[in-house]
């Protein structure tokens, strides 16, 4: 028998929401299991992971699957060290793992919070670089037939904060394992502002490593102590004419040249120039230190989070006529909804 249970302590923003059943996985049998019987109960289901990439806007009333299974095998070959990963392991922990071994290249994505099969829906991405670069396979579970697929990286559809997963998979597939693969010939990526000043002829993978752990540190909280996301916003891409124009007003927008000619905004300038930074609305607010974060000040609810970053989303789009979008999932009693 099932027990309704407190999903606080399952999503890193700490919204005081239930589910109507919650149940821990550790293999793709007990994955099936569990979906067999929410589907024969009748009842909504949701794989979850670390929960660090979603907001429950309310009570869940169905199955939270929690995906705990763990494991790496690594193998190589001449050019590159390939890591099989469980999708219930922990990114920052894998990163870690990576430059005890000696094997680089991860290093830009410390810090980002979640689980490694979260990793490719999201295309997770920090510092100028993108799981999409290291993705060699992506095994998955199709919740319909309850038969597992592996796609090669380049068959993902990956795209910025995007994959194959939110879109044509988005109902069907349970990420159940990661193959990355990790070149042997480590270039130092420092194309991103806060690692510039390091340099590229003497930087060491550590040393990156430790960087991107003191800025991210630095401008975001710690989930354990105040509850987030990480970004909650995604970088909206525009068109250089737009870009063009809005520097003729705002000569300070930070803009990033994309491969299309089109420009990444940075959506942390635009709140903060929009004067949001440190506004409160119920429990929540636009984190003091980093505009891109809403925290969970003072027992937030789901509706709280939800208001605010509706307010946010106007007021840049009134002052600047571009649309911003959430990075995480908005979960409603039955599953992902709009924000």
């Amino acid at each position: 028998m099932y027990m309704s249970a407190s999903l606080k302590p399952l999503n890193t923003l700490s919204l005081n929401q239930n589910s109507l059943m919650l149940v821990e996985a550790n293999s793709v049998s007990d994955l099936i299991r569990y979906i067999k019987q929410a589907k024969e109960m009748g009842v909504p289901y949701m794989i979850i992971g670390g929960g660090s990439n979603i907001v429950f806007t309310c009570d869940y009333e169905g199955m939270i699957i929690k995906l705990i299974n763990k494991g790496i095998v690594i193998s190589e070959d001449n050019e590159n060290v390939y890591l099989t990963v469980q999708a219930g392991e922990n990114w920052h922990e894998l990163v870690q793992f990576t430059l005890d071994k000696g094997y680089f290249g991860l290093e830009n994505l410390a810090l980002i919070p979640g689980s490694v099969g979260a990793a490719p829906i999201q295309n997770i991405g920090a510092y100028g670089v993108e799981i999409n670069q290291f993705c060699n396979e992506v095994t998955y579970l199709n919740t319909d037939t309850f038969s597992e697929h592996t796609l090669a990286g380049s068959e993902c559809k990956f795209d910025y904060r995007d994959s194959i997963f939110k879109k044509q998979l988005k109902e069907i597939a349970v990420i159940t394992s990661v193959k990355l693969a990790i070149p042997k010939n480590w270039q130092a990526n420092l194309s991103y502002g806060p690692l510039n000043h390091l340099n590229s002829q003497t930087v060491s993978a550590k040393e990156i490593y430790e960087t991107v752990c003191a800025v991210r540190t630095s401008k975001l909280p710690d989930p354990c102590k105040l509850g987030n996301v990480g970004s909650f916003f995604k970088n909206p891409i525009i068109e250089a004419e737009q870009y063009i124009s809005l520097l003729k007003k705002f000569t300070d927008l930070v803009g990033y040249a994309q491969a299309d000619g089109r420009i990444k905004v940075a959506a942390g300038w635009l709140i903060d120039e929009a004067g949001l930074k440190g506004y409160i609305l119920g429990g929540a607010a636009v984190h003091s230190k980093q505009a891109l974060v809403i925290v969970n000040i003072n027992q937030a609810t789901g509706d709280d989070v939800r208001k605010l970053a509706h307010h946010v989303i106007d007021t840049v789009y009134n002052k600047f006529g571009i649309k911003l979008e959430p990075e995480p999932r908005i979960i409603g009693s039955h599953g992902e909804v709009e924000l």
